[in-house]
């Protein structure tokens, strides 16, 4: 009885220590990521203890949502998850410690159409090509993968720039409402949205790999605890959950 008492004080006592070093983080994350975060962040939350309050934001633009414009009001984050190369502009701004950089995923670009439409080929540049020419609608993104469709990819095709930039929602919603014909955007952004069929990954050589990182702002006030959230995303078991999202794990 006596053990079984002692035994019982240490599991609170143990119980207790842990409550008292859970914290709550404050994680922004923008959207080519956060089908990922949104799986694995439970899992980390179970794993340590801490539980994570996201707010979600696009890695760059005018809307006061972005993440750069949160950090700029002022905002309090531990952890940001956002476009590689808008994360090092908030390093070069001293916003974000340039040493808490973590590699996450590649994004890559993908084609979706309406359920039930028939399902066109894309596997290279000419086929690309001719179901864009037909298309009588084209929808990309405001984001990175969006820049890059309108600025370049048409160019690469050696056609004349077409479409439609949707702002603030899932370029995949528009197309499942029918309002266009074919969507593109990055594929894990596509995926998640019902009432669309995914065609596929656009060609390699015409391709625009957008690499996701994290990173700690220097305002952070649970530093060591974002670090180990950080470290879990990029872990190795957390690769399958990445990849099933549509996003390429980072090579070594």
């Amino acid at each position: 009885m006596k053990f079984a008492c002692k035994a019982l004080a240490a599991l609170m006592t143990a119980t207790l220590a842990m409550a008292a070093q859970a914290e709550a983080l404050k994680v922004m994350t923008s959207g080519g990521f956060t089908a990922a975060y949104q799986l694995l962040g439970p899992q980390y939350a179970s794993q340590s203890g801490d539980t994570l309050d996201t707010i979600l934001g696009p890695s760059m633009g005018k809307a006061p949502e972005a993440i750069p414009n949160r950090l700029a009001r002022g905002e309090q984050a531990d952890v940001v998850i956002m476009v590689g190369y808008a994360l090092d502009e908030l390093i070069k701004q001293g916003k974000v410690d340039k040493d808490s950089r973590v590699e996450l995923a590649d994004s890559r670009i993908g084609m979706v159409i309406k359920q039930g439409a028939t399902k066109p080929v894309i596997s290279n540049d000419a086929e690309l090509k001719a179901v864009l020419l037909k298309a009588k609608s084209v929808a990309y993104s405001d984001s990175a993968s969006g820049v890059y469709v309108e600025k370049e990819l048409f160019k690469k095709l050696g056609m004349a720039s077409k479409g439609t930039m949707i702002e603030r929602i899932p370029v995949a919603s528009v197309v499942a409402k029918g309002d266009y014909e074919v969507g593109l955007q990055q594929v894990a952004e596509l995926l998640p949205v019902p009432g669309v069929t995914y065609v596929g990954k656009i060609p390699e050589d015409v391709q625009s790999v957008t690499r996701f990182a994290a990173g700690i702002p220097v305002n952070a006030e649970h530093p060591a605890q974002a670090k180990a959230l950080l470290q879990f995303l990029a872990s190795p078991q957390a690769q399958p959950v990445v990849q099933s999202t549509g996003l390429d794990s980072v090579s070594p």
